[in-house]
């Protein structure tokens, strides 16, 4: 399913100066803060903080997660790193030409993302993989910050409806004429939003979203970045 919307934005919100990354101890969402601090105590050789965005401020392309996963992200301080969502989506951005090198699921296998960075509309994990909607409020303001900070943005994918959802309000964008469906794409005037299913165990193993459905996205953007 496809479809497109249009809207009057011009851009991404003006950088404001705000930073793009939450402190190592961010006491904004106190829920999310516990949880940090209990994984903390528990598996004290894990990253156990809010996960910075991977890859070149100057890329075109932004992917947007949900949130770090307790034992991915959480625990090796790279989005989208020692799970499953992982493999899927590493292998599709080095088949489509957004990555680069041998994804092994840790920070230091030397992958290198090209004209790409990944993002999370939430920077800490949450309890059973789910924010509240006050942590989501909370926490947008890095992901505009981060938005806002990217001069050659051109493009981004929304991995799932949370993050769909987020992306939409941080540009200012109207609910009722972006709704969230697999091989959507928006207009926001220079930003185009793609939507894809999040790349999670449940929804593969589920039939959800399939790899080839997945692949379909990422075909279609590298398209349309290469040919505007």
């Amino acid at each position: 399913m496809t479809t497109i919307s249009t809207s009057e934005n011009a851009a991404a919100p003006a950088f404001t100066g705000a930073g793009t990354e939450p402190d190592q101890n961010c006491p904004l969402c106190p829920r999310l803060a516990a949880f940090r601090e209990a994984a903390r105590l528990r598996e004290p050789g894990w990253f156990n903080a809010p996960v910075p965005s991977f890859g070149d401020v100057n890329a075109r392309l932004l992917i947007v997660g949900l949130a770090p996963g307790l034992q991915g992200a959480n625990r090796t301080g790279r989005p989208f790193t020692g799970d499953y969502a992982g493999d899927l989506l590493y292998a599709t951005l080095i088949e489509y030409g957004f990555a680069g090198g041998i994804y092994q699921a840790r920070p230091d296998d030397g992958l290198r993302l090209i004209d790409c960075r990944i993002s999370n509309a939430v920077r800490c994990v949450p309890p059973q993989n789910k924010p509240l909607p006050a942590e989501i409020n909370t926490c947008r303001q890095f992901l505009s910050a981060t938005i806002a900070s990217m001069p050659r943005l051109n493009a981004i994918v929304a991995l799932g409806r949370v993050a769909h959802d987020s992306v939409v309000k941080t540009l200012g964008l109207r609910a009722v004429s972006t709704a969230f469906a697999h091989g959507a794409a928006h207009q926001a005037g220079i930003l185009r939003l793609y939507d894809s299913y999040h790349c999670s165990r449940y929804n593969t193993n589920t039939g959800v979203l399939t790899a080839e459905m997945f692949r379909s996205v990422f075909a279609r953007v590298r398209t349309e970045l290469d040919h505007p």
